[in-house]
């Protein structure tokens, strides 16, 4: 009986390896050597992924080691399009590769390649078209989409804008002088988990450290570090409305200045170039090594940018830029009701009441704050610089599943190492559970299964080229 039972184990172990991929024998020796250069390894919340190499093999490293979890992604984001679109995921794919191969980097689609071969050996399949799409998620379905929806799927139900919340701040605002820079990711919760630091070290460029999804070769939730000196987030401008389909995607460009880029000016020209309008932000952008920071507002026709030794720039999806204000969004920005602007007036509160004393430890605290402007309390909420929708009733969508799912710092003396700190789940200490939340809210039920939990993680410290 127990001989039996250990021919059964063993023979349920050697189905799971062929399924789950290959051997470590059935890889060729050239995948081998790529994947040593390779680490992976989780902490508190968060999954450190190291490539390094041609574009090929950091794919390939890429696509083998977060098998599992881009296929979740890749799940979750054909699940969710088809209900809020009735169009069918692979629909998108051919839209997306057709529009977007011509005009990618041949680089940065060698590395998209070499994630899919990765995947393969990993024993899970997709194409190039499926990771492209992924990578140009936002800009497709939130800036595309919404262009030429009305003659196909009148009703489609677009996803909520990712809306961060981020500072960046110099010279007399902090306390030696040098930049910090804070920022949050605030999405609806169904979208797959952006919880991979990516380190990458390609063999031409510079290293990058950044918050990524599994499976993509850029951020997209834009927070990140170089070897060039150069740190960096966003915050989308809500409420934008234009879009070029002949431009170049957003995702392409973003990796490239981020790669290749050895200053703010070199990095906002690489944006600005082939622009389309898609995944439109307010970039906050620093140089550690002369302490300058600065705003890049990239809307489509409308460019605005600013750059200072002293001060600050605040990102809450309000265009400062009034030329891009008016030009190219709906915002009404005097209505302290909506996120945006409640948000913006906190920032400002912020900043004015901590001039000379801002450093890492204030940036965590900026990121938590649960201030409400508009009903002048401490209240968590949809209009919270740390955000939970899905607590409060008075917003455009009562209890709209979204919110803060994390908190990123740095500050000049950790960039100089390639390090930061960031925080998995919240940048607070408020845990969302989903299967409650549903069982509360069963007119999100079509959720089940996509939305996860984020439970309470601590802040935790990364630095390029760790090995655990």
């Amino acid at each position: 009986m127990k001989k039996t039972v250990i021919i059964l184990l063993i023979s349920a172990c050697i189905c799971t390896t062929l399924v789950c991929g290959q051997t470590n024998d059935q890889l060729t020796n050239e995948q081998k050597a790529w994947l040593s250069k390779a680490n992976r390894h989780e902490k508190n919340g968060w999954i450190y992924l190291h490539i390094e190499g041609m574009p090929e093999e950091r794919g390939f490293q890429h696509g083998y080691l977060l098998a599992e979890e881009i296929k979740e992604s890749l799940r979750i984001l054909s699940e969710a399009w088809y209900y809020r679109t009735a169009i069918d995921w692979k629909w998108l794919v051919q839209k997306a590769g057709k529009m977007f191969i011509p005009k990618i980097d041949i680089e940065n689609l060698n590395e998209i390649e070499g994630i899919v071969e990765g995947m393969k050996a990993a024993g899970n399949m997709t194409n190039r078209d499926e990771i492209i799409t992924y990578n140009g998620i936002a800009e497709l379905w939130m800036y595309w989409w919404p262009s030429v929806k009305d003659t196909i799927s009148p009703n489609s139900h677009d996803p909520k804008k990712q809306s961060c919340s981020s500072f960046i701040a110099t010279g007399n605002m902090t306390t030696d002088g040098g930049i910090v820079l804070g920022h949050n990711t605030m999405m609806t919760y169904y979208f797959p988990l952006c919880n991979i630091i990516l380190d990458i070290l390609p063999e031409k460029g510079y290293n990058i450290l950044m918050q990524s999804f599994a499976g993509c070769i850029h951020s997209m939730t834009d927070f990140f570090i170089t070897s060039a000196g150069l740190v960096g987030s966003e915050t989308t401008i809500g409420d934008f409305f234009l879009y070029d389909g002949k431009g170049v995607p957003e995702f392409d460009r973003m990796r490239r200045a981020t790669q290749y880029a050895s200053s703010i000016d070199e990095w906002c020209e690489i944006m600005k170039k082939g622009n389309n309008g898609g995944y439109a932000n307010a970039w906050l952008i620093g140089d550690i090594k002369t302490n300058e920071i600065a705003r890049l507002e990239l809307g489509l026709n409308q460019v605005g940018f600013e750059k200072k030794n002293d001060g600050y720039f605040v990102g809450s999806n309000v265009a400062e830029d009034l030329k891009l204000l008016r030009f190219e969004t709906k915002t009404q920005e005097t209505n302290i009701k909506s996120s945006s602007i409640a948000r913006r007036v906190r920032w400002k509160q912020l900043m004015k009441d901590n001039v000379g004393k801002i450093n890492l430890e204030l940036a965590k605290k900026f990121e938590s704050d649960h201030f409400d402007t508009y009903l002048n309390l401490t209240k968590p909420g949809g209009r919270t610089l740390c955000s939970h929708d899905y607590l409060d009733s008075d917003i455009n969508e009562p209890f709209d599943p979204s919110g803060t799912v994390d908190g990123k710092v740095v500050d000049s003396k950790m960039a100089k190492q390639m390090s930061f700190e960031a925080k998995w789940g919240s940048a607070c200490e408020i845990q969302f559970n989903a299967q409650d939340f549903l069982n509360k809210h069963p007119q999100y039920d079509w959720m089940n299964g996509l939305i996860k939990d984020r439970p309470e993680q601590q802040w935790t410290l990364f630095k390029a080229g760790e090995t655990k």
